[in-house]
């Protein structure tokens, strides 16, 4: 596919500067297609496969494929519009992953909000993105998500559209079917929104596939908007690096919103290469290690007090975890390599010490890394055109084996945060690096070692 012209990028996006987005096309890191056209590929390619599982709920990639293509004809029919903009705070359930494919492929783009986020936070995403459409559940563990809607759309002016996943909780009076609040809100039933296929859009890659949060709860939301052309270009370099295949399984116990448990190869990764995705809504010990021994899940990507967890939770629980082959530790300051050591012997594998941002980055260690770099550090950086520095306080590049904050830029990690010119001014060098927020160092050998974060500027994860 031809590239398109520079410049297609959402209006409050600060788009690669055309050296760098021609380097990263030719080096082959960019290949000009659409995440929700890449599902079409691999609907076809692996058609009848398991792609999602969740539950007793199995869905095949044909099946994913359909529902991806009525789902976004029927949001197409509603009225929703190219470029428009759709927050999704849905829990990790099927519906997440199509409702996100469905936006992408009606044209509009995905808000992904964390699910445990309230009225003050969606709000300001809301008012941020102008954004005309929820999806979320109606209720779910005792919070009534579609009021929490009904409220924001009562603020005005932008939320119209409301689409509800009903759940095992109580349902909330504006989701068990088509309705109309006093102030022009329409609600849908999420299974509702159903059309016969039309014909596909065009979209080039480069445009903004999603926006992905990033911090700020307590104040204004960061958002970071990632392109088909460079989240698809994350998601395919982390699936080879951890040699994802199709016959893997991979257990989605963090948020789906999370940087690795969407793509780091997370959940789309493992799609891409025709693996089947374990959703499940807790991360807790009584419900992963059963699913890991009925599944037979090879892959999982876990904060390390939850894989601890599950060790100690293993001899009551009785299940059977030898099909792991790789367990991501990611989350928290410093790699522990005693507790990394102790969680691969546990079960069964050699973990992987990894460190991700939302704004792109991704380091990991290598499989065939000898224990002092694989369990003692975060790994190198995901892309050979990554390009990381540690600098001190005045922007000085600190000696190898001293402590700084990282900086990072590469063909992942975007130049900017969605309509926040103070944000960027702060969060990015003149030369276009993100300050991470990570204070690391690095090691002779190259591989970076987190030792903290600063304050005062987005947090590392």
């Amino acid at each position: 596919m031809r590239k398109k012209a520079k410049g297609t990028m959402l209006d409050g996006c600060t788009p690669w500067p055309e050296e760098f987005v021609d380097r990263y096309w030719a080096a082959g890191h960019w290949q000009g297609n659409t995440l929700d056209n890449l599902l079409r590929g691999w609907a076809l390619q692996y058609g009848t496969r398991t792609a999602l599982v969740h539950g007793d709920s199995r869905i095949t990639y044909a099946a994913l494929d359909r529902r991806v293509d009525r789902m976004a004809a029927g949001l197409r029919l509603l009225g929703l519009r190219p470029g428009q903009r759709v927050v999704v705070q849905l829990p990790n359930v099927p519906e997440f992953v199509v409702t996100v494919f469905a936006l992408m492929r009606a044209g509009a783009v995905p808000v992904i909000c964390p699910v445990s986020h309230r009225g003050a936070e969606v709000s300001r995403l809301v008012r941020l993105t102008k954004a005309v459409g929820y999806a979320g559940p109606s209720t779910y563990r005792g919070f009534d998500h579609t009021a929490m809607a009904a409220g924001i759309a009562a603020e005005g002016p932008f939320l119209r559209r409301v689409f509800t996943l009903e759940t095992s909780d109580t349902a909330s009076p504006y989701g068990g079917g088509y309705t109309t609040d006093a102030w022009g809100c329409h609600y849908f039933p999420i299974g509702s929104v159903d059309a016969p296929p039309v014909p596909a859009l065009a979209p080039s890659a480069d445009d903004v596939a999603f926006l992905l949060f990033a911090g700020g709860a307590a104040e204004a939301p960061r958002l970071v908007p990632r392109t088909h052309n460079d989240y698809a270009y994350q998601m395919r370099a982390a699936a080879e690096l951890v040699s994802l295949g199709e016959d893997d399984v991979y257990l989605a116990a963090q948020p789906a919103a999370s940087p690795f448990a969407l793509g780091g190869p997370g959940i789309v990764g493992t799609l891409s290469v025709g693996g089947t995705v374990v959703l499940v809504e807790d991360a807790g010990a009584d419900v992963c290690l059963p699913v890991i021994d009925r599944e037979r899940v090879t892959v999982t990507s876990v904060e390390p007090g939850v894989a601890r967890a599950w060790i100690d939770a293993l001899p009551a629980v009785r299940a059977d975890v030898s099909g792991l082959r790789l367990v991501q530790l990611c989350g928290g300051p410093e790699a522990d390599p005693a507790s990394a050591e102790a969680i691969g012997a546990a079960l069964g594998c050699r973990p992987q010490q990894v460190f991700g941002l939302a704004e792109g980055l991704l380091t990991l260690t290598h499989r065939a890394d000898p224990d002092g770099r694989s369990l003692g550090t975060r790994g190198r950086p995901l892309s050979p055109d990554d390009e990381i520095r540690v600098v001190d306080p005045d922007g000085g590049e600190v000696p190898v084996g001293e402590s700084g904050e990282l900086l990072a830029r590469g063909p992942y990690t975007p130049r900017g945060y969605y309509r926040a010119p103070e944000d960027n001014a702060r969060a990015f060098t003149p030369d276009g690096f993100l300050r991470t927020g990570a204070l690391a160092r690095l090691t002779p050998d190259g591989d970076l070692v987190v030792t903290g974060r600063l304050r005062d500027v987005p947090a590392a994860r």
